[in-house]
């Protein structure tokens, strides 16, 4: 491809006397004439000092620039948002945090569509950097590469910040001093990097890695090491070969890459927000993908991975044995993943994998195909006349299959842990937090602080957790989320009475509620809305534009 190819976009401010104010304005951000040259790849950083997960990331945007420069090209450096979800996490800043998606996705694509960038670095680390990322990088549709930040190492005695949750559960119970909680809370986020276990961050990271969207490697790889460092320069070498190439985020984000995307996280144990995070991925691509989908590769894909939380290992400990390479080469020569996907490197996934050696003997962080821990998927998308649009599980089967108790209804998160704090919740409750769905909450809050709870007053097999919200990566138990129609639209969970029986049957991907339909039909009239919470904002603008959590809760289906 020539030169005046390469800069399709960036060239209107090059050629011409009419462009010599567009020059002026870059020269005094240190554009030479030779940069005019020359293809311009913007660099979306994440950096913020608000979170660890984000607060390196400066560095490797800098060090992206750099590869941009070096190699042919002129890197230009800009920020969108990102928020804390540990911090936020049984706040109600948590409304906050799925609506970041939207905000970082509309601001890449604001920043890069105006300024007429060529190409795309987007580096992200905290949970909904990545697939905001994504979802800009789809809709501007030109050649990108995502870049993970990368994992955080343990914490002293092998914790995390799921760890710090479960202490504040454990001290409810009286197994836990406050002394030994504060020496968790100090403790257990030793530096940068996203949270430490497969959860939402290393989960869609390497959802973003099997997708083809990110290089071999970079979705396991510490924080704070040469080799991440290395992945940011490597990357923008990869988006002016792509720019050579002609090869756009549209024509790697296929049907068949989201379909290896969703056998990845399977197999990994992965978080249920990849559900919610893949769809709205794959609407940004015009990909169609529904909820049966995941049933579907579920049924032929293993659980392999023994990583947190339901696991034993850590992320980075994952990263010291090859990363998810030799998994994904393990998949591919059994013949679930579709090899002739195009990715980033401008080869195929098969190419890219071609070589991958094996995992390590004595390894146990990823088992055989032979012997799984769980023969089918433990994202379960279970339907019934409690979620008649569909629900989301995460069931490892560690906590069985199966559950029947009674309900005990709650209209907020905050609601519910009190009483899991206060010892009001009992072996046998189905817990049910409602109106914290997309438009209820609004903005779908991860019921973190009550599973970790419930799992730290030794709960988590016998009390169950049922919520038009979503969950954390880190929740764990016989969890259901993003039941659908949510509350607020006067869905099914709207009209469950505490006392009511609940069963959760994971075999037979069903939820029930059981009520007769006379009864039902009697609380249904008598049903009336919840005003809106917010009438001016952020999220009183994204109550109003977001689809049900069934369709990957977006903002743009009209």
């Amino acid at each position: 491809m020539t030169t005046d190819k390469r800069r399709q976009f960036s060239s209107q401010v090059v050629d011409g006397i009419s462009k010599a104010p567009g020059r002026a304005m870059l020269r005094a951000v240190g554009f030479s004439d030779e940069d005019f040259k020359k293809p311009q790849i913007g660099i979306a950083s994440t950096w913020s000092n608000l979170t660890p997960c984000n607060m390196h990331i400066d560095g490797l945007a800098r060090e992206a620039s750099r590869g941009a420069d070096e190699a042919g090209g002129k890197g230009v450096i800009f920020n969108t948002i990102t928020v804390s979800d540990g911090i936020a996490n049984g706040t109600e800043g948590m409304k906050y945090s799925l609506v970041s998606r939207e905000v970082i996705a509309d601001s890449i694509e604001t920043a890069a569509g105006c300024e007429g960038f060529d190409g795309l670095v987007a580096i992200g680390g905290c949970d909904k950097n990545m697939p905001g990322c994504i979802i800009g990088l789809a809709r501007l549709n030109r050649p990108s590469v995502f870049v993970y930040g990368g994992t955080i190492l343990p914490g002293k005695n092998h914790t995390d910040i799921i760890s710090v949750f479960e202490a504040v559960g454990a001290h409810a119970r009286g197994t836990m001093t406050l002394k030994e909680v504060k020496d968790v809370e100090d403790t257990a986020i030793p530096g940068p990097g996203s949270c430490g276990g497969m959860y939402t961050a290393n989960t869609m990271a390497s959802a973003i890695e099997a997708l083809g969207m990110s290089l071999p490697g970079s979705s396991a790889q510490n924080a704070v090491s040469d080799s991440k460092m290395a992945d940011c320069r490597a990357a923008s070498a990869a988006v002016l070969d792509l720019l050579e190439r002609d090869i756009k985020p549209r024509d790697i984000m296929t049907r068949e890459a989201f379909d290896n995307a969703i056998t990845v996280v399977i197999a990994l144990g992965g978080s249920t927000n990849a559900v919610l995070h893949l769809l709205a991925m794959a609407h940004a691509c015009g990909v169609e993908l529904a909820l049966e989908d995941f049933t579907e590769i579920g049924k032929r894909v293993p659980l392999l991975a023994d990583l947190r939380p339901s696991g034993r290992f850590m992320m980075s400990e994952l990263v010291e044995i090859g990363g998810i390479q030799p998994l994904m080469k393990m998949l591919l020569d059994a013949g679930l993943l579709h090899g002739g996907c195009m990715t980033v490197t401008g080869k195929t996934l098969a190419e890219n994998l071609a070589k991958v050696a094996p995992y390590p003997d004595g390894q146990e962080i990823i088992r055989p195909l032979s012997n799984p821990i769980k023969k089918d998927s433990h994202l379960r998308i279970l339907y019934g006349n409690l979620a008649p649009t569909g629900s989301v599980a995460k069931i490892t089967g560690k906590e069985g299959t199966k559950f029947t108790g009674t309900a005990r209804v709650f209209h907020s998160e905050e609601e519910a842990l009190d009483r899991i704090l206060d010892g009001a919740v009992v072996a046998g409750d189905v817990l049910v937090i409602r109106y914290e769905g997309p438009k209820g909450g609004p903005g779908m809050r991860e019921m973190l602080s009550p599973t970790s709870a419930i799992t730290g007053k030794g709960l988590g097999k016998e009390v169950a957790l049922i919520t038009d919200g979503r969950f954390s990566g880190g929740s764990h138990g016989f969890v259901v989320g993003h039941i659908t129609p949510e509350a607020a639209e006067g869905g099914p969970i709207a009209l469950v009475e505490s006392g009511d029986k609940i069963t959760i049957d994971a075999d037979e991907n069903l939820i029930t509620l059981h009520v007769d339909e006379e009864e039902m039909d009697r609380r249904r009239a008598a049903w009336v809305p919840m005003p809106p919470r917010y009438s001016r904002g952020v999220l009183a603008k994204y109550a109003h534009t977001v689809s049900s959590a069934s369709l990957g809760a977006v903002t743009d289906k009209f």
